[in-house]
Formats: structure tokens, C-alpha cells, sequence
């Protein structure tokens, strides 16, 4: 399929604006378009129909928090990253995710210098989905908050900035720094995070509400996994979880904040009341580790021994939980059966706002003319059948019943 040729998906239903419209998405030079000057202006028709046998067209998943997967880890396959990022963007395709940010969590200094140079962002294609740029969670977190992170590898903000540039070694290919707002007494190195294009994500934090609104203040948009490695709310002070509902923040400021949506890592109430608190900043992230798509047994993340009993990940020998294994697609779908929430809404939380927290809607995260032509087929359940990128099928569940149909316009 050349990127010159013009497709039209028919026979479906596209998330567009908010709704669910009965609607076709024409596709042209890898971007999505608007049809009207095509048949007005230019008095074109399209080369390759689509039939999409009633599908729902949602833009593709956007995970901004993943780990590894597939065997592979970030952080730990120092010497062949590259390789591991494209077997995991590979694997990603067949669960809708388009685009990601392969995570590192708290490692040695040297750790940083080798990986971060290593992973370069870069748009998917057949190969496997697009790298939006690298999430750096830690090491400026909250010893008390560490989770599964390796106590002996946290740092302090002593000298500012300087030490930031000192344990990462280069920002080229950062998108997401997590760190604990409590470590950044003045808000100074989330200011200047934010000054270089790099989002600003709270978390592993044992700060109070007045610590994470400061960060704000100083341009954080983002909460790294909510409830998990934070305080728990209290009436008194509800930590950064008060940040879902504050009134203190700069005019125009959103506050969005990711969440585990896996029945593990966060109960359903939980996940109700975060969604009803603040839907529109509702960010979801599986926050996978390397056994993610592996079956149960030990495996590694960083430099931890990880077991896999049933759907849980946690520190061998231990009962912490250290990171997720369930996959995008089963995350809004279990998000959607437990908040009882819309398609629109499930499907927007890993779409639309993780694209927003990157300030990328104008290519990502939506099916508005002009964005990249990266989306899903999905059924009315919310199961992928087929994952596109540049308007290219890249991946398909090779089901008879429901894999759309190609079919060549003859002239």
C-alpha cells in the first residue's frame, strides 16, 4: 500500500469530537484527511475501500508508563536496548498500543549513561509501535515511597539542576521525568525540566498537598500511578491525591495522572473515585514490567527478582507489587467495567489525554483531519481486531469474522 494512495474506511463507527459517529476516515499520505476537497475541489475518488464489517475506529493506545515486556526490560538488557525496544514495540501492536514511552526506574548512574543515548524516538510503523521518548522514573524519589525501586540507587537534590545532568547524563531523548515533589524544595529543577520540553510527573512521594501544588505551580502536569507509592489520602491532608480536586492551581492548568487499571494495583473503588473526581485528567498506564505476555515464573526488572503468580507481579520472596502485567487493551476494558463509565470515555482515557499530557493532540491521540493516520479496530466489546499506523495494517487477529476487507477500486 503506497502512502500516496487514497483509502477510505467505510461500514464503521469513528471516535471523533467526543462521540461515536457513524462515519468513514479517509487516509492519505499517512495522515488522516478530510474528504470534502478530495471530492469537490479535486474530483478524486479513493483507490483502496475498506470494509470494516461495523468496527469502531478509537485513535491507538498511547501508553506512557511500560516497563518492558516480552522478556525484555528497560533497565536491565543494557546491552542490547535497541533490540528490546523494537521486540516490545512489536508485541504492543496486537494489544492497539501505537505509540509509548519505554520506562526506566531507578538504576546506577552508569545504567543512564548507556541507555539513555540508546533510545531515540522514532514513528512506528510495520516493525512495531512508535517511541514518543523515554520516561525516567527516578531516581529523585521518596525513599519511603520506593516500591519496588532499588533503595541504594535514590538520589537527593542537593545542587540543583547540576545533579540532575550529572545522574541522567543527557535529556536528548526524555519526554517524562517521575520524581517526588518533596525533593524539589523550591520547584526550580521541575521548572527547568519543564523549560526543556520534559513533562513533569509526581510520584514516589511521601510530599503533602502543598508539596505537589508547589510543583505544579512550577509546571508538573502529571501524577505517576495514583495511589500507588504515594500517602494515602487523609480528610486532614490528602496528599497528591488532593491534587484530583484543588483549587490552587494556575489558570488554564490541567492536572492529569495516570492509574493502573488491572483489579491489582488499584481496587475498583478506587478507580471510581478517581474517575469521578476528575475524568477529564484520567490518564491510563499498565505500567508493564518485562514479564508482561510471559507465563508465570521469575523474571527481572532493573536489578529485581520478579515472580508471576496469576495476574500479579511482585518482589520475589515478597508480597510488593512491582509492576503491572496486564496489557492496554484489558486495562480499558476492566477500567470501563469498573466505573461504569461510556466506550467514549474508556477509550479517550488511553488515547486523547495521554496525548494531551504530552501536548502532542495535533498529531496523536485523536482521529482530527491531519493526525497521523494511527488507529484500532475494534468490536463493541472493546476487543482489538487490528492495529494501523501511517494507515498501514500492521497488525491483524486473522479471524475470517471480523478482519476488515481490502478491496481495490477498479477504474
Amino acid at each position: 500500500m503506497s502512502s500516496s494512495e487514497i483509502i477510505q474506511f467505510h461500514n464503521c463507527y469513528i471516535l471523533r469530537d467526543h462521540k461515536i459517529i457513524k462515519e468513514d476516515l479517509w487516509v492519505h499520505n499517512k495522515k488522516i484527511i478530510n474528504p470534502e476537497p478530495l471530492f469537490f475541489v479535486e474530483k478524486k475518488s479513493p483507490n483502496i475501500q475498506v470494509d470494516c464489517r461495523g468496527a469502531i475506529i478509537s485513535p491507538g493506545f498511547i501508553d506512557l508508563q511500560i516497563n518492558g515486556g516480552f522478556g525484555l526490560d528497560f533497565s536491565h538488557n543494557v546491552d542490547d536496548v535497541e533490540a528490546g525496544i523494537q521486540k516490545v514495540a512489536k508485541g504492543l501492536l496486537r494489544y492497539g498500543v501505537t505509540s509509548f514511552c519505554p520506562t526506566l526506574i531507578t538504576s546506577p548512574v552508569q545504567i543512564y549513561h548507556k541507555i539513555i543515548p540508546k533510545i531515540k524516538k522514532q514513528n512506528g510503523d510495520k516493525n512495531g509501535a512508535g517511541v514518543l521518548g523515554i520516561h525516567l522514573e527516578g531516581p529523585f524519589i521518596s525513599r519511603d515511597k520506593k516500591g519496588a525501586h532499588s533503595v541504594q540507587h535514590i538520589k537527593y537534590i542537593e545542587s540543583g539542576f547540576q545533579d540532575i545532568l550529572e545522574v541522567y547524563g543527557s535529556l536528548d531523548n526524555v519526554s517524562i521525568v517521575t520524581v517526588a515533589p518533596e525533593v524539589d524544595k523550591t520547584g526550580d529543577v521541575v521548572e527547568k525540566f519543564v523549560k526543556q520540553g520534559i513533562t513533569v510527573s509526581l510520584g514516589h512521594s511521601s510530599g503533602n498537598l502543598a508539596d505537589g501544588e508547589r510543583a505544579m505551580h512550577a509546571g508538573a502536569n502529571f501524577i505517576t500511578h495514583l495511589f500507588n507509592a504515594m500517602l494515602p489520602f487523609h480528610h486532614r491532608d490528602p496528599g497528591l491525591v488532593g491534587l484530583l480536586t484543588t483549587d490552587s492551581l494556575p489558570p488554564g492548568r490541567s492536572v492529569y495522572y495516570g492509574i493502573i487499571s488491572d483489579g491489582i494495583h488499584t481496587h475498583p473503588s478506587a478507580l471510581r473515585i478517581a474517575y469521578r473526581s476528575n475524568p477529564e485528567g484520567l490518564v491510563l498506564v499498565t505500567d508493564a514490567v518485562s514479564a508482561m505476555g510471559l507465563e508465570a515464573g521469575t523474571h527481572y526488572i532493573g536489578e529485581q527478582a520478579v515472580e508471576i503468580k496469576g495476574h500479579r507481579a511482585i518482589i520475589a520472596g515478597t508480597s510488593t507489587l512491582c509492576g503491572s502485567i496486564a496489557t492496554m487493551d484489558m486495562c480499558v476494558r476492566y477500567f470501563k467495567n469498573a466505573t461504569g463509565c461510556n466506550k467514549i470515555e474508556a477509550l479517550e482515557c488511553a488515547t486523547l489525554h495521554p496525548a494531551q499530557v504530552l501536548g502532542i493532540t495535533s498529531s496523536k491521540g485523536t482521529l482530527d483531519f491531519g493526525s497521523d493516520a494511527d488507529f484500532i479496530l475494534l468490536d463493541q466489546d472493546l476487543h482489538v481486531h487490528a492495529t494501523f499506523i501511517s494507515g498501514e495494517c500492521v497488525w491483524d487477529d486473522d479471524n475470517p469474522e471480523t478482519q476488515c476487507l481490502y478491496k481495490r477500486v477498479q477504474y
